[in-house]
């Protein structure tokens, strides 16, 4: 009879340890997402056969203080991104409510994330219009970015990379056309996790993932489940 309870306190001791040690670097904590390639190779005289998934390209924009950021400027970060413009009447406010609760859920191990909000009416959305933004939607965070860039690009990016739709569409609500997604990068860039931004079950999903994330493939330690 006690074999159970001995199965399951052995259960919690690898739990707590996976939250308080660096793990192997082959452990893999969410899925991988987007078009992959089969690429086939030979090693040790076997031959063998992987996916080769996409990594977000470098990107530069503009983000709310007018300061110019690379991709290259987040490196060691995780990132949760999404796309809106500010004159959104549709999906865009509650999007924002969503990506600032989530901000706060995770204000813990924001050290380790930057939030990306990237314009996709960047002709309207210039610095001083994404921060009247922020006062506006009572934001308060030193690691979220507002981004305002090339429009076209900022599109293909969304839709090849983000895997967000991003479109100029004359019958949309304001013009533009998009998804509600919430987006997780890892460290190297690929993507990790796509969440409804408005449906807020899967911004809470996306608060646990990330931990999970951060936790079995950088051994950050666990603080909130």
């Amino acid at each position: 009879m006690k074999q159970p309870l001995a199965y399951a306190s052995l259960i919690l001791l690898l739990f707590v340890s996976s939250c308080n040690s660096t793990p192997e670097k082959k452990t893999r904590a969410l899925p991988y997402m987007g078009n992959f390639d089969i690429v086939t190779y030979e090693q040790d005289g076997e031959v063998h056969v992987d996916s080769v998934f996409p990594k977000i390209p470098a990107f530069r924009y503009l983000n709310q203080d007018s300061v110019m950021i690379a991709s290259k400027d987040l490196k060691g970060k995780v990132w949760i991104a999404n796309f809106f413009f500010t004159s959104c009447p549709s999906i865009c406010p509650p999007m924002t409510a969503q990506m600032k609760r989530l901000n706060i859920l995770t204000n813990d191990i924001n050290e380790h994330l930057q939030y990306l909000s990237f314009s996709i009416d960047p002709k309207t959305d210039q610095p001083h219009v994404l921060r009247n933004y922020i006062r506006q939607n009572g934001i308060q965070a030193n690691n979220w970015y507002f981004f305002t860039g090339d429009e076209a690009k900022t599109h293909e990016l969304g839709v090849k990379h983000f895997l967000v739709n991003a479109e100029a569409n004359g019958a949309a609500p304001g013009g533009f056309a998009h998804s509600d997604y919430f987006v997780l990068v890892d460290h190297e860039g690929y993507v990790r996790g796509v969440y409804h931004g408005t449906i807020t079950e899967e911004v809470d999903q996306l608060n646990k993932d990330v931990r999970k994330l951060l936790t079995i493939e950088y051994g950050i330690d666990c603080k909130k489940h």
